[in-house]
């Protein structure tokens, strides 16, 4: 094992238990949690008839897609998961396969747990060409593991509205053409679906930070939680 693997695994390892001591130790507040980005107006009526404006954190909306086995899925099928997404296409050159073994990296950070705490979510943005044949070769070159990585492929348009409008991908990369969604940003969804950071995918600092931050939103999800019932959790372990 080279000294980048055995670095790479000892950041998988370190990362998620500091993240976990940090919280425990010193509470959310003294804490740096993964900020909420968005929120959304809402119009409430009170009991004399009276309307407000309040404001609630945006959730992104639901949405269904066909995934690299052919199964039919949606983000409610994913209710109570911690969410990573980012944007491709198989015939990418240039960053796509670099996003993508970024992404398997961050996939094996967490390879005992992930399939009930983090989905991983690559989201075709171009549908017309991406068949699931052509995710499923894609998709094999990176992972074994089918179950939590999803290539996923849909309707252009409501991948666009979602890329745009549900987690605001032209607000984290600026250099988003809207006519076609090709950013370098990892999105990280908490489990009510709302943006709790971007992250650069060809910085192996804001990868960190990423591995970082997926163990203080599964922290806050149950702040009671003990420390073996969080390493079982994250790895599996008894």
């Amino acid at each position: 094992m080279n000294k980048r693997a055995v670095l790479g695994l000892m950041l998988a390892i370190i990362l998620p238990l500091a993240g976990y001591y940090i919280v425990k130790s010193y509470g959310e507040s003294a804490t740096q949690m993964p900020r909420r980005y968005f929120f959304d107006s809402v119009v409430t009526s009170t009991n004399n008839g009276k309307q407000t404006i309040d404001t609630i954190w945006h959730q992104a909306s639901n949405i269904s897609l066909t995934n690299q086995l052919g199964k039919q899925v949606t983000f409610d099928d994913l209710k109570g998961k911690i969410l990573v997404i980012d944007f491709f296409f198989t015939r990418c050159p240039s960053i796509c396969p670099r996003m993508a073994k970024a992404m398997k990296r961050l996939q094996n950070s967490f390879i005992n747990s992930n399939d009930s705490i983090v989905q991983f979510i690559s989201l075709s943005i171009d549908p017309e060409h991406d068949s699931v044949t052509q995710l499923r070769n894609f998709a094999n070159r990176y992972t074994s593991n089918h179950d939590s990585w999803w290539f996923v492929t849909g309707n252009k348009k409501q991948i666009y509205d979602f890329a745009l409008n549900e987690i605001k991908a032209s607000v984290a990369d600026v250099n988003v053409d809207t006519a076609f969604i090709h950013t370098e940003n990892f999105f990280l969804l908490d489990k009510n679906r709302v943006v709790r950071g971007w992250y650069n995918g060809l910085d192996t600092l804001a990868q960190a930070r990423l591995v970082r931050d997926i163990p203080l939103l599964m922290l806050e999800k149950n702040k009671k939680k003990t420390f073996k019932e969080f390493l079982k959790e994250l790895f599996g372990r008894s």
